[in-house]
Parts: structure tokens; C-alpha cells; sequence
């Protein structure tokens, strides 16, 4: 069957059962509508709640980077204290082992 007929019988259908049609349609059309809000508000609840995650690992990151660093300082002051009698050969040896640039 052409496009052409299936139009024609398509509109055939429609007047002669038009108002019943309509309002089946239009009931369907409500159906889909609302399913597919439900769907956006869900995607977009989701959406929010990975933003959220996201927002908070990174504050854990930053806060754990700080924390890092501090130990960092703490431990380099702590091998500057610790090791001064035994010369700069001491103090570099320190450093290699604990990974930090000469």
C-alpha cells in the first residue's frame, strides 16, 4: 500500500469514528505526557544527586590535599630537626627515601 493510501484510509478512520478516536488519542497522548514528565523529574532528581556527590568528594579531596601537605611540612621540619648533626648527606639521603626533589 502507497503512502498516499494509507493517508487516505488514515483520514477515512478518523471521520468516520472522530470523536471516539479523539478522545481515545488525546487520553494516550495525556499517558505519554505524564510518563514522560515522571522520567524527566526522575533524570533530573539524579542529576541533582550526582552534583551533590561530586560537590562533596571534592571538598574531601581539597581537605585531604591540605592534610597531606601539612603532614608534609611536618615531616621535612621534623628531618631538618632530627638529622642536623649528621651533615647535608644525612638530610639528602632522607629526602630520596621519602620521595621528595633534592
Amino acid at each position: 500500500m502507497s503512502l498516499a493510501m494509507e493517508e487516505e484510509e488514515y483520514s477515512r478512520l478518523v471521520m468516520e469514528s472522530e470523536p471516539e478516536w479523539l478522545r481515545s488519542e488525546i487520553k494516550r497522548l495525556f499517558q505519554e505526557l505524564g510518563e514522560t514528565t515522571r522520567e524527566k523529574i526522575q533524570a533530573a532528581e539524579y542529576g541533582l544527586a550526582v552534583l551533590e556527590e561530586k560537590q562533596q568528594l571534592k571538598q574531601q579531596y581539597e581537605e585531604l590535599e591540605l592534610e597531606y601537605e601539612t603532614i608534609r611540612t611536618e615531616m621535612e621540619q621534623l628531618k631538618e630537626v632530627r638529622w642536623p648533626q649528621e651533615g647535608p648527606r644525612a638530610l639528602l639521603w632522607a629526602r630520596r627515601l621519602s620521595g621528595t626533589p633534592e
